[in-house]
């Protein structure tokens, strides 16, 4: 492959990875008959801190391992990525998410077959609110989102030991996710939300109820406007 094409497959399989273990820790705890049923929330943000550190490690050595739409604008803005490559980039992150989240249900098909609850099975594709109010549920992607680019951004400016940037980025989401996603599920990606989305539309699982497109623009839009705001306040600070 040429240096740009393994980029891109890069950003397909390590958002894949990020989906399948992200979206699989999410049906461990919420499917029916899972031996992870209702384990919790804690469970959930541990395990997509885990699936980000995972998904950095398998794409970061082709490339430089965004897996996240808002982190290519992002980058891009504070000069430290082609623009040329923001849309492959995000093409290929929104496609890893689309098979990534049918390989979860390939791993979970017996449970999402045992689950009537829709809310259950949809939220384990993509995210929704606790409290449905777009105005809000939009401010909240947008400071998840801001965190997240401010810290990564942040951490590019010191030494770690080799290897250990991974792990400190999952850090980073398990954070957000304890402190900041109780009220929307903390998307802070859109190829993390509108690919497995795309997915629960299309798949053949009973008792799945809408993929709920009428809120599917906040998981998009607010991380994208974070991801600006975030990279200004960065180039404004340095």
């Amino acid at each position: 492959m040429s240096g740009d094409t393994l980029q891109i497959f890069s950003e397909f399989l390590g958002t894949l990875i990020l989906v399948l273990l992200g979206d699989g820790v999410v049906a461990a705890v919420s499917l029916k008959k899972s031996k992870a049923e209702a384990s919790g929330w804690i469970v959930i943000t541990l395990g997509w801190g885990a699936a980000v550190t995972i998904g950095v490690y398998i794409a970061g050595f082709m490339g430089p391992a965004h897996i996240n739409p808002a982190v290519t604008l992002a980058m891009a803005i504070a000069g430290n990525f082609s623009w040329g490559l923001v849309i492959p980039f995000i093409l290929a992150q929104v496609a890893g998410g689309i098979v990534g989240a049918v390989l979860v249900w390939l791993t979970y098909i017996d449970h999402f077959a045992a689950t009537e609850g829709k809310g259950a099975i949809l939220g384990t594709f993509a995210t929704g609110p606790a409290i449905k109010n777009h105005p809000a549920n939009l401010v909240t992607e947008i400071i998840g989102t801001i965190v997240l680019i401010l810290g990564l951004l942040s951490f590019s400016q010191y030494t770690f030991a080799d290897g250990m940037n991974p792990v400190v980025v999952g850090l980073l989401i398990v954070s957000i996710g304890l402190s900041l996603g109780g009220a929307t599920g903390y998307a802070i990606n859109p190829a993390r939300d509108l690919g497995p989305r795309i997915t629960h539309q299309f798949l053949p699982i009973k008792n799945k109820g809408t993929s709920d497109w009428g809120y599917s623009w906040v998981p998009i839009v607010g991380p994208m406007i974070g991801a600006v705001i975030g990279a200004l306040l960065f180039l404004v600070m340095t």
